[in-house]
């Protein structure tokens, strides 16, 4: 399988992550103007399944480290199977949260919140978990995230100060999808021995078989959680399987590379993790706030007409962004 062999060469992978996680919204934003974020959905996990297979088979399949993908699957333990598994569940749980707080209260700000604080815990609970970097660069490095939530907290709260219920309800959904977000990784990650990607430790998954059994987490568990939101949904009528499949396959498509692309994003900071570790990892791909806050921004023009109050603490928000992902960055260079 293909291995990351060089700090650098994680950061990159992290960065990618990044982008990947910060924009799949976009393709929600897109088929949104036609289709409900409950069919979305479906499409979504469904491009995450599919791209783990791809996945899988190339370059988990690929060079002499490692153990190849179906080799790896059939010796992983129960035990290392149901942690993927789980990771797959909680994000799921939450992602839907995140997506229907985004459908209420827009990308800029249910991305922050969200996010952000899946980041602030998901950090501590991975670091504690798999303890690799200079801590105290680290999280000093999320001290100024968390201060950059609030300052995009702030702003959202002067564009909502006659705002409607649905918004409110929208930043509540999404504080919780935060909360459950922040505990999914560790669960994939305690799948993998992050110490050695090139002999793994018999009965312990590669990144590639744990992003497979995490995707197939979701996917079983879609049936689950986002069969109740599409009965009672967080807004609108209830939505049936016959509507989804009512689709045209072009929306379908849309939902399909969202998935794909958070799917790429996620398998990569996995990969990075072995030389990265797990915190740093994941602390790097929780940037995505910024990278969704400038789609929603500057393309999807959420901020439109905002004050210069507002339009001070957005830049406030980005320069301690960019400032924490650094002191991230360098935590984990020596």
């Amino acid at each position: 399988m293909f291995i990351v062999d060089s700090y650098s060469l994680a950061v990159i992978f992290c960065v990618v992550t990044m982008l990947c996680w910060g924009s799949w919204g976009n393709t929600q934003k897109l088929a949104g103007k036609t289709w409900r974020y409950e069919l979305f959905y479906w499409d979504y996990v469904i491009g995450i399944l599919a791209f783990s297979l791809l996945l899988g088979f190339t370059l988990g399949s690929t060079g002499d480290a490692g153990r190849g993908f179906v080799e790896d699957l059939k010796q992983i333990s129960m035990e290392n199977y149901a942690s993927a598994f789980a990771g797959g569940v909680i994000f799921n749980l939450s992602n839907i949260l995140l997506s229907a707080s985004v459908s209420m209260a827009g990308l800029t700000v249910a991305f922050p919140l969200g996010v952000g604080i899946a980041l602030v815990l998901g950090v501590f609970v991975n670091y504690f978990g798999e303890p690799k970097g200079d801590a105290v660069i680290l999280f000093s490095g999320v001290a100024l995230v968390v201060l950059a939530i609030i300052f995009n907290a702030i702003a959202a709260g002067k564009m909502n100060q006659k705002g409607s219920s649905t918004n409110k309800k929208g930043i509540i959904i999404a504080i919780i999808a935060g909360v459950l977000m922040s505990f999914f990784y560790r669960f994939v990650a305690a799948a993998m021995d992050l110490n050695n990607f090139e002999s793994p430790t018999p009965t312990m998954a590669t990144p590639y078989s744990a992003f497979f059994i995490f995707a197939i987490g979701i996917f079983i568990s879609n049936f689950i959680i986002n069969t109740i939101v599409m009965k009672k949904p967080f807004v609108g009528t209830p939505v049936s399987y016959k509507e989804y499949f009512q689709g045209k396959f072009s929306t379908h498509m849309v939902g399909v590379l969202g998935g794909a692309i958070w799917g790429l994003g996620t398998a990569l900071s996995y990969i990075a993790a072995g030389k990265a570790g797990a915190a740093i990892s994941y602390a790097l791909g929780q940037g995505a706030p910024m990278i969704a806050a400038l789609w929603g921004i500057f393309i999807w023009k959420e901020f439109k007409g905002s004050s210069r109050a507002v339009n001070i603490l957005l830049a406030c928000m980005f320069v301690l962004f960019i400032s924490g992902l650094g002191a991230i960055i360098i935590s984990g260079a020596n």
